[in-house]
């Protein structure tokens, strides 16, 4: 869908804990690894960019794709993460980017990081097609996030990536992954931030945009 959208959103999903043998971190499956692998096999794609921004390092999917997996990672699949540096995994294997964040970071330096850092990692991994894990526990108040972004850092975050995807003319798959505010109805409305700002930024296809 998003390849011939330009953009699909899953409202589930991001499962980037999860490792070829076992779950971690309520993560069962890794959807995003199986997805690529599938896609891979169908011929659907082949060069992949994963850009996590949950709190929590993507380590699952530095184990099936990253420089330390098997045969020395895939070379087609870049895994790009942003996360704490001292949460959740206390073992984080090394991604093709890591870019770690000390404890209470606020929105400018994490923006200004993120303003570095996505370019080069679009640039290096040549993508044909992008997932976006938008995990949303980087917000203050989360239960387990441990940084201090505003809700609108969070906002300003998502159309920031979005634009960047969406300039250079490469489809996106939006997942949810990590969010854990005071409320089941607070977190859902901190994910709807993503799906919002992609509705915005790709308003030429909003008609068309089609939520699985």
């Amino acid at each position: 869908m998003a390849l011939a959208d330009g953009v699909a959103a899953n409202l589930a999903g991001g499962t980037h804990h999860a490792c070829p043998g076992h779950g971690e971190g309520f993560c069962v499956f890794n959807d995003v690894g199986i997805a690529i692998r599938l896609m891979q096999r169908e011929g659907r794609a082949r060069r992949m960019l994963i850009v996590d921004l949950d709190v929590h390092h993507g380590n699952g999917n530095a184990i099936v794709f990253g420089p330390e997996a098997p045969g020395g990672g895939d070379p087609d699949v870049f895994t790009f993460s942003m996360h704490g540096a001292r949460n959740f995994p206390i073992r984080k294997p090394a991604s093709d980017l890591d870019v770690p964040l000390p404890d209470g970071m606020h929105d400018e330096a994490y923006l200004d990081l993120l303003a570095r850092h996505l370019p080069e990692a679009i640039e290096r991994s040549r993508p044909e097609l992008v997932f976006y894990l938008a995990g949303v526990d980087p917000v203050v108040g989360d239960r387990y996030g441990r940084l201090r972004l505003t809700r609108a850092g969070i906002h300003r975050r998502d159309r920031f990536v979005l634009e960047a995807l969406r300039d250079r003319g490469l489809p996106v798959v939006m997942l949810l992954s990590g969010g854990y505010a005071r409320t089941p109805e607070a977190t859902a409305d901190l994910h709807a931030i993503s799906h919002r700002e992609a509705a915005d930024v790709f308003a030429a296809v909003r008609s068309r945009m089609r939520l699985i």
